[in-house]
C-alpha cells in the first residue's frame, strides 16, 4: 500500500486532510455497498477522493485564490508552513490520490483504469479546475453570473468530484452509473446551495472557515439570486430528484438518502 513517509512535506499533507465532513468518501463506501464491494477495496477510492478534494482546499486557499487563513477550525497550510509547502503538498496529495487508485488492492485492472481516467477528467479542464477557473473569473466579470452560469460553474467546481465518488462505487461494483450519477450531481448542488445558505446565516465556529466572504466580494450565489427561501425550495427539489435517482436500489440506499437529507439539514 502506498505511505506518505514522515517528514515536513509527509506533516503538512496528514494536516491537509484532517477534520472535514469526508462527504466525497463516505458516499464512495456507501455507493460501493449497494453492490457488496468490500468496504477494505473501496477504502482506496474512498481515500483516493478525499485527498484530491484535499489539495484542492490547500490549493484555493493560498493568497493568490481565495486567501483564506481558516480551514477546518485551523490555519490554512500556507498559514501554518508557507506557500511554497502548501503548493507541494497540495501537488503531493494529488499525485497520492492516484498512488491509491493504483494500488492491485483497489480493484482488477481495468478498474483501476476506469477510476483513474474518471477521476483525472473530473478533477481537471473539464471539471473541478475548470469550476475553479470560472469562479476566479466571475469576481472580475463586469456583470454578476446569471442562475444558468453559477449553476454551471459549481456543477464543475464542486459538483465534478462529488458525482465521481458516487460513480467510483458503480465502478467498483460493475453496474451501471447513470442513477447514482443522477442521485450525486443533485445533492451536489445542493450541498453548495446549502453552503450558500450558511455562508449568510451560519455560525463561523461551527463552520470553521470565515463566511460572507463571497457577499462582501459582491459575488452571485445562489442565495443572491433566489433569495434565502428560494434557495431553501430549490435544495429541497434537488433532495427529491436525487432520492428518486435511488429508487432501483430500494432499502440498500437508505444511508444515501439520509445523506441527501443532511446535506441541507447541516449546520457547518
Amino acid at each position: 500500500m502506498a505511505s506518505l513517509g514522515e517528514g515536513p512535506l509527509a506533516q503538512a499533507m496528514r494536516y491537509a486532510t484532517h477534520g472535514g465532513k469526508r462527504l466525497r468518501g463516505f458516499l464512495t463506501l456507501e455507493a460501493a455497498a449497494l453492490f457488496d464491494v468490500p468496504a477494505p477495496q473501496a477504502l482506496y477510492a474512498a481515500g483516493a477522493v478525499e485527498c484530491l478534494h484535499a489539495y484542492s482546499l490547500v490549493h484555493d486557499d493560498l493568497p493568490c485564490m481565495d486567501d483564506d487563513d481558516l480551514r477546518r477550525g485551523q490555519p490554512t497550510v500556507h498559514v501554518k508552513w508557507d506557500e511554497a509547502m502548501a503548493v507541494l503538498a497540495g501537488d503531493a496529495l494529488h499525485s497520492f490520490a492516484f498512488d491509491l487508485l493504483a494500488d492491485p488492492a483497489a480493484g482488477d485492472e481495468g478498474q483501476r483504469l476506469a477510476l483513474m481516467a474518471t477521476l483525472a477528467r473530473a478533477a481537471g479542464a473539464n471539471g473541478m479546475v475548470l469550476g475553479q477557473t470560472q469562479d476566479i473569473a466571475a469576481e472580475t466579470a463586469d456583470q454578476p453570473l446569471t442562475l444558468e452560469g453559477i449553476t454551471t460553474l459549481q456543477g464543475n467546481k464542486t459538483g465534478a468530484l462529488i458525482t465521481w465518488s458516487a460513480g467510483a462505487g458503480a465502478i467498483l461494483g460493475r453496474a451501471d452509473p447513470a442513477p447514482l450519477r443522477r442521485y450525486a450531481q443533485a445533492i451536489g448542488l445542493a450541498f453548495q446551495i446549502a453552503d450558500d445558505i450558511l455562508d449568510i446565516e451560519g455560525d463561523a465556529v461551527k463552520a470553521g472557515k470565515r463566511l460572507q466572504k463571497d457577499a462582501r466580494a459582491g459575488k452571485a450565489t445562489f442565495v443572491s439570486l433566489l433569495g434565502l427561501d428560494g434557495a431553501r425550495t430549490r435544495a429541497a427539489d434537488l433532495v427529491a430528484e436525487a432520492e428518486t435517482a435511488l429508487q432501483p436500489y430500494g432499502g440498500k440506499a437508505q444511508s444515501l438518502k439520509a445523506l441527501a437529507r443532511y446535506i441541507i439539514a447541516r449546520d457547518m
